[in-house]
């Protein structure tokens, strides 16, 4: 594997940017991002994950070259339940270096992270690179690169053109979360229920879950429940006294939320897992997220949601009047709207939260396609 000059890494990420910059779907753009990257920096095993900010749990993912399913299960202990490996994704959000190489992180001795013990060294794997898709202080996916003991080490010139892609993939990563969908009205508008063992296989499934489940944005080999499934059933291990929770935006362009937790008693407890539609007060939190909003922005939009005056808001928030039409006019630039009626209506029309006004919209407020 050569080292790519300076200039052939450059026209690289151009044309990787403009398959980019083209992709729709949170799918197509892990794939765009992955296509491009192992065609940079070439791997044995990769993969690209949609990750929900608020928990880092996986939501979606393109994992046709990725992890053989035997080796999930302990890996979502490590990175959900666990959280203490030097490379983990928590980890990796609070750094500022987007891209990170496990034989770096571990100063050689690669013996050191449970995840190399555990993961990689049994599938033969020498290093690791991953890729954080970051922006505002949230977390939006990860890329995950992985060359097995007979391929070429990884280079600095490798690490480079991971940071470098981080900023386009993410870019495109969170326009995708924000791209309209219509309801063609082929999932029930109410939740489902799949009741897994203690060793998280599937017990049951409802027929609605099923239908939920086959609306999850993931891509990968094998018949075993989605990723986004297994890990929030492995993070409810975690937390057995509250339910663990992740919300993902499916192939027809809805927003689901995932709820588990443990049910039964020791020594064989099963976990339950609830998917359905999102509901407004958790889809408001992650669309304004993915627009980018810093934390006050939110809180002067959250208060336009409400139907709040510029008076009003400035009273609820201690700051000046002219203070919220500061932040006014940062929203409305991030959002793309000339006013506090059209930001209402991009949230609530584009994002299918309940528009009471409306008739041809489903129970959860989601635009039905009369087709």
């Amino acid at each position: 594997m050569p080292a790519l000059s300076p200039d052939a890494v450059d026209r690289a990420l151009r044309r990787i940017g403009g398959d980019l910059s083209t992709a729709e779907a949170p799918l197509d753009v892990l794939d765009a991002a992955t296509r491009g990257i192992t065609a940079l920096v070439p791997a044995d095993i990769w993969c690209g994950v949609v990750l929900d900010p608020s928990t880092l749990l996986d939501t979606g993912g393109q994992h046709r070259n990725g992890f053989p399913q035997e080796t999930m299960p302990r890996l979502f202990e490590i990175e959900h339940i666990e959280q203490d490996d030097v490379d983990s994704l928590r980890a990796l959000a609070r750094r500022p270096d987007p891209a990170s190489l496990l034989s770096n992180s571990t100063d050689g001795d690669l013996a050191s992270s449970k995840y190399y013990r555990d993961i990689l060294r049994p599938l033969g794997i020498r290093d690791e690179l991953r890729v954080v898709l970051r922006q505002g202080g949230h977390t939006w996916g990860l890329l995950v690169l992985c060359r097995a003991a007979g391929s070429p080490a990884f280079t600095d010139t490798d690490l480079a053109a991971a940071r470098q892609l981080s900023k386009p993939a993410t870019t495109a990563l969170r326009r995708s979360l924000l791209l309209a969908g219509r309801d063609g009205g082929t999932i029930a508008d109410a939740p489902g229920l799949v009741v897994l063992d203690e060793h998280q296989d599937e017990v049951s499934v409802s027929p609605t879950a099923r239908q939920w489940l086959d609306d999850l944005p993931e891509d990968r080999a094998g018949s075993a429940l989605p990723y986004a499934v297994q890990a929030v059933a492995a993070r409810a291990t975690a937390t057995a006294t509250t339910q663990a929770r992740s919300r993902a935006r499916t192939r027809s362009g809805r927003w689901a939320a995932l709820h588990a937790w443990r049910i039964g008693p020791a020594p064989a407890p099963m976990t339950a897992v609830a998917i359905g539609p999102a509901e407004p007060g958790d889809l408001a939190a992650i669309v304004l997220d993915a627009y980018g909003l810093s934390q006050r922005e939110r809180d002067v939009a959250q208060q336009v949601l409400l139907g709040g005056s510029t008076a009003q808001i400035a009273t609820a928030l201690g700051i000046s009047e002219y203070t919220v039409q500061d932040h006014l006019k940062a929203v409305f630039d991030k959002t793309g709207v000339r006013s506090r009626r059209d930001l209402i209506s991009e949230l609530f029309t584009r994002h299918y939260l309940p528009q009471l006004a409306q008739p041809s919209t489903s129970t959860d407020g989601r635009v039905v396609d009369p087709r």
